[in-house]
């Protein structure tokens, strides 16, 4: 019993330090220093949610940017379900896959050039990705500008804006984020 005592007080006391206040401080200094990010990086518009900055959506029409294709369960961009196809690269499925990708990519894009990027039609580990390469959302540029009715450099120039760079060029590449990308070129559409 001597011996039990303070494994149970110890065991106590971690409990009550893992479980309850180091959770609790995390959270408190994470909703002061990132309240953003602690919140879910939620993109807001006329006080109503509009998506999150991290976490991909499911854009079809020929109006918007679309981004990669997305793997996860039930529906695409669903962050309940995240996870890749785990098809290996020798699997048929997968092939067959990325055929009818690169079929319907070529048929939406005529005006496009006939290779289209690999990540367009290549799912992501996490079936989330939020961002492609300004390469992939260039390729798409005839397309959407042809859709909306606006010039090519209209829409370059607005791609241009929502090129985000890494701070040192060497940690990293540029990236364009497709959700604000697509809600950026609504708003245009509004002015």
């Amino acid at each position: 019993m001597t011996m039990l005592r303070p494994a149970i007080l110890l065991f106590i006391l971690l409990s009550l330090i893992t479980g309850g206040l180091y959770p609790l401080v995390t959270t408190a200094l994470g909703q002061w220093w990132f309240t953003d990010q602690a919140n879910g990086s939620l993109i807001m518009q006329d006080g109503e949610t509009r998506g999150s900055r991290l976490i991909g959506q499911n854009f079809t029409d020929a109006r918007y940017f679309q981004g990669r294709p997305s793997a996860t369960a039930e529906s695409p961009y669903n962050p309940m379900a995240s996870g890749g196809s785990n098809l290996a690269g020798s699997n048929p499925d997968l092939d067959h896959a990325i055929a009818q990708r690169v079929a319907a990519l070529r048929a939406a894009n005529p005006q496009a050039s006939r290779e289209v990027p690999v990540e367009l039609v290549t799912a992501s580990a996490s079936g989330l990705d939020y961002s492609l390469t300004p390469e992939s959302v260039a390729w798409q540029i005839p397309r959407v500008a042809a859709a909306r009715q606006l010039t090519t450099e209209q829409v370059s120039q607005l791609v241009a804006e929502h090129t985000q760079k890494p701070l040192v060029s060497f940690i990293g590449m540029p990236v364009v984020n497709i959700v604000e990308l697509n809600l950026a070129l609504d708003a245009l559409r509004k002015n």
